[in-house]
């Protein structure tokens, strides 16, 4: 079993980091599957977050898709929130029902039902920006992930920004928010070789899958597969917990 959770891992961090994701909500689902306790991992994912969505970010900035008007805004304020929103992290039956709802989001990006890119994008409104981030923020928080799938559909479907520059504005917005949930967090970080191990295989498959990503790099039949086994773990932290 040890091998097929590593395997996974190693193919949520390439498809998740591919579209310049972290992939915190892809690696809970991997262990709710396999029935490995939260305790265990929760912090360390955030850890992970950083690792994959940073090198994200530098393989689309080289890529030449970052825009800092873009993402500023939704920093600017979604920062302070993940902190907070750490120190107050749903837990008990809650986190998982939630975290169950955050998944329809990848899995509804990786079957190809995302919104239409516009033909053009627009300048980000400010202020909405700046609500949406405390919003985004404080959710991630709450919930131990970086919030990048909720904003990278959130910028395609309002025309700010078109796949690659959500891309590249979602990783670093994880990168950043998993830092700061990271700082906010009381949770105890609990690591032994196996876990170790799993999460190497992950790190691995998000550098991979950032730097293929930032390239167009497409692999719709994996993707498919992958919702897959996201639709499993919905319906297993939604009914089975």
């Amino acid at each position: 079993m040890e091998l097929y959770i590593a395997l996974t891992l190693f193919t949520v961090g390439f498809l998740y980091a591919s579209v310049g994701h972290g992939g915190a909500s892809g690696y809970i689902a991997v262990f709710s599957i396999f029935g490995i306790p939260v305790i265990q991992y929760k912090p360390l994912i955030l850890v992970l977050n950083m690792l994959v969505a940073g090198t994200g970010f530098v393989q689309f900035r080289r890529a030449g898709h970052f825009r800092w008007s873009t993402c500023w805004p939704f920093l600017v304020t979604s920062i302070p929130a993940a902190f907070l929103g750490a120190r107050y992290a749903i837990v008990g039956q809650l986190y998982f029902v939630l975290l169950g709802l955050a998944l329809v989001l990848p899995t509804i990006r990786l079957l190809g039902i995302t919104p239409r890119e516009h033909a053009q994008t627009k300048p980000v409104n400010v202020p909405v920006a700046l609500l949406m981030g405390i919003l985004l923020g404080g959710l991630s928080g709450m919930l131990n992930i970086g919030g990048g799938i909720f904003l990278s559909p959130l910028l395609i479907l309002l025309g700010w920004a078109n796949a690659k520059e959500a891309a590249a504005s979602s990783a670093i917005f994880i990168a950043l928010n998993s830092l700061s949930g990271l700082l906010g967090s009381t949770s105890p970080v609990y690591i032994d070789n196996q876990i170790a191990i799993w999460f190497c295989f992950a790190a691995v498959g998000g550098f991979a899958g950032a730097y293929f990503g930032s390239a167009r790099f497409q692999m719709a039949t994996v993707r498919t597969l992958l919702s897959v086994v996201l639709m499993i773990a919905c319906c297993k932290l939604l009914f089975f917990m």
